[in-house]
């Protein structure tokens, strides 16, 4: 029985069945079995196709189902969705191989029973698997099932930027992203990392958005790389830069950080404040905070303050003390999706529809923080207009005292980078 796919079925169960999320369940199993670098890759691969590939891998299998895919077994219903990842969208993987070791596998979680069904099931697949073609039309309900994206998220997306940009999204959202990388100006240059990620063969580019950002592709496993774990350079996306060169901090301003964890923004604050001055990096979990004080050490920042806090009380803390604020707020994250392999399916318009009462609850509490003639900046890893554009519309309505200076949305189809937005105001 082949290991990385008997654990890759594993790690789907979890996350399609239990409500894992993909990366810490895969990272749990990686840790705990001991696979070679090959098996690695291929589990991670297994793992992270199935569950992107998500409602569009059961619409293939129940063509070759006489019952709905949720009237079979949990776990062998997630041992077909990684046997049909495998024959549908893998093409260097032979079908014989995709079908024998699944069948193993069915044989050691649930029997012979369940085997001699595995096989039945999949060898139907392997020879017609023009049974299950996608509709070749224009549709929602076929860009949804080619892009591998809920319908009510492609529809979601047509009403608000049409079909064409929606397709587009929705295409972009499957092409694998780069690494990004802020290097740390506190303690090296960029040429000096740039340098170091060339002798380990990675192709480089600097970004245009952020002069401490490098975009990285080929460039293997970001854990092996020294820099990283020396402090020397910190993983974040560079869109997200963009949003600390927004707010403009400078060395001995005050700045808070209000929805602060795991730390990217805050810490890349005090860089550019280079280590002088005082950030108050705030969020509602102790154990998040933990991520921050861990990042600001390995990065050699001094000036950040955990605080634990609900980010809509900040403003009555600091009541017109701070320069400068910084409302990262959360949201859908719809922005990340090619980052997140599971983040399209965990979400739902209930939820998402929520959100934007919150931002603003968020915005308006942390705004009362901002001293006269200081900068607020709100930001989000989405590309929504409820989320975002609505929420500063409603938020300067509300608080004429604040003008709006600047304004962008970053649509990664448009700018290879993550879906990203960004609004900067002043207060008079």
């Amino acid at each position: 029985m082949d290991k990385a796919r008997y654990f890759a079925v594993q790690t789907v169960y979890e996350v399609t069945c239990k409500g894992a999320y993909a990366n810490v369940a895969l990272a749990q199993i990686l840790r705990r079995e001991k696979l070679n670098d090959l098996d690695r890759r291929f589990c991670t691969e297994l793992v992270y196709g199935t569950i992107k590939t998500g409602e569009s891998l059961d619409w293939k299998i129940s063509k070759y189902l006489n019952r709905p895919p949720e009237k079979v077994d949990e776990k062998i219903l997630s041992l077909l969705r990684v046997g049909f990842y495998q024959i549908f969208f893998l093409s260097r993987v032979p079908n014989s191989a995709a079908v024998n070791e699944s069948v193993e596998i069915a044989k050691k979680i649930s029997g012979i029973g369940a085997s001699k069904f595995v096989n039945g099931v999949m060898r139907s697949a392997v020879r017609e698997p023009e049974k299950s073609d996608f509709p070749d039309d224009e549709s929602p309900e076929s860009i949804a099932l080619k892009t591998f994206h809920p319908l009510w998220l492609v529809n979601l997306l047509i009403d608000e930027f049409g079909l064409n940009a929606a397709k587009k999204i929705c295409e972009t959202d499957n092409i694998e992203p780069p690494l990004c990388l802020r290097v740390n100006f506190l303690k090296t240059t960029r040429e000096k990392i740039l340098f170091e990620l060339k002798k380990i063969g990675a192709e480089v580019t600097e970004s245009k958005l952020a002069p401490e950002g490098l975009v990285c592709r080929n460039y293997g496993s970001p854990d092996n790389f020294k820099p990283l774990k020396t402090g020397l350079c910190q993983v974040q996306d560079e869109s997200s830069m963009y949003a600390a060169h927004v707010l403009n901090p400078k060395a001995g301003d005050f700045v808070i950080d209000c929805c602060a964890a795991p730390g990217g923004k805050a810490t890349h604050i005090a860089e550019l404040m280079k280590n002088s001055g005082r950030v108050v990096a705030a969020d509602i979990y102790e154990m998040k905070l933990q991520h921050i004080r861990e990042n600001a050490h390995r990065l050699g920042i001094k000036i950040i303050e955990p605080l634990l806090i609900d980010a809509r009380e900040t403003g009555k803390k600091f009541s017109g003390q701070a320069d400068k604020v910084l409302v990262d707020a959360p949201c859908s994250g719809l922005g990340v999706i090619r980052r997140k392999a599971d983040v399209r399916w965990k979400k739902n318009p209930d939820e998402i529809a929520k959100l934007p009462e919150l931002q603003l609850q968020i915005l308006n509490g942390a705004a009362t923080a901002v001293k006269s003639g200081g900068t607020l900046v709100y930001s989000t890893c989405t590309i929504l207009r409820r989320e975002n554009d609505e929420v500063v519309e409603k938020f300067l309505d509300e608080n004429p005292d604040f003008n709006l200076t600047d304004k962008k949305l970053f649509l990664t189809h448009d700018t290879g980078t993550d879906g990203f937005f960004v609004a900067k105001m002043e207060r008079k």
